[in-house]
């Protein structure tokens, strides 16, 4: 596959801020480190299939993160080049366009991708429909799937994670997400401004990069769980998905018709096992 080109840009930015306290009148104007959020379109073919907003970084893997989970790609042989597209006026790259070629291009169903983006990102789907739709393309995993893990090594992954987070303790205004092994050991992390794109980005990640089971990893988030994370993680073939926050209750729900295990509220040394609680052990 040809290695994409590289753009610089920065994750985080400054703005001025005046910062008050409660009860004391003088005022100062400081520089505060924000949170970048930028609009990344996604081509195939040349082809507009999705924009999201996300934090500037790894767009090549959001891009096959993005991909995987929709269905169209599932192997890194199926993707040919990942790359910024080319201005129309001056031959240059455009920062915030990627475009995907794929070895085989007319085997996606482009009506099909599209809708179905449109679709799931205005909560068109919902319920029993949503979950059958989903699996007849993502089938459930079975019992044997998925790592077995300790509590305590789980308790400990979410340290792990938050050290990782550099932008994060700049801003305060990022998710992350995380792969850890069944012992413990990081092996990427992602931040970025939505939910779903950080997990896009380990998922895009793993495709390009790992050699590892997917099934034999942890899928670690940073805040809430909805469908669409258990959703993707399904496609991804990830069998074990933590979450330090809430999921909700079509996550809990999809993750138990899909062999999956779900842990969330995993902080302050407990957690709630929603799925799957025979792959946590002591």
């Amino acid at each position: 596959m040809k290695a994409p080109a590289k753009i610089k840009s920065s994750p985080h930015a400054t703005r001025t801020v005046q910062r008050r306290r409660t009860g004391v009148v003088a005022a100062a104007d400081e520089r505060d480190d924000l949170a970048v959020e930028e609009p990344l379109e996604i081509r195939v073919e040349g082809r507009p299939v999705a924009v999201t907003m996300r934090t500037p970084g790894h767009d090549d893997e959001l891009a096959a993160g993005f991909l995987l989970t929709e269905g169209v790609v599932a192997r890194r042989a199926d993707i040919i080049s990942l790359a910024p597209a080319v201005a129309k006026k001056g031959g240059g790259v455009e920062a915030n366009i990627i475009d995907v070629r794929l070895a085989r291009p007319e085997a996606v169903d482009f009506a099909r991708l599209t809708r179905h983006v449109f679709t799931a990102s205005s909560c068109g789907l919902c319920g029993k429909a949503t979950i059958a739709a989903v699996q007849a393309k993502n089938p459930a995993l079975g019992p044997e799937a998925g790592p077995r893990v300790t509590a305590k090594c789980l308790a400990g992954m979410t340290a792990t994670l938050a050290a990782a987070q550099a932008t994060f303790q700049l801003t305060g205004g990022l998710h992350a997400s995380g792969l850890f092994t069944a012992e413990g050991k990081l092996l990427v992390s992602r931040e970025d401004v939505g939910r779903h794109n950080a997990v896009d980005k380990v998922l895009g990640h793993l495709l390009l990069n790992g050699r590892m089971d997917p099934s034999q990893l942890v899928l670690l988030v940073s805040g809430r769980v909805a469908f669409e994370i258990v959703q993707k993680a399904l496609a991804a073939r990830i069998a074990f998905i933590a979450a330090i926050s809430a999921p909700t209750s079509l996550a809990v729900d999809f993750a138990r018709t899909g062999g999956q295990t779900l842990v969330g509220f995993l902080r302050d040394g407990r957690m709630n096992i929603y799925a799957g609680a025979d792959r946590v052990v002591e």
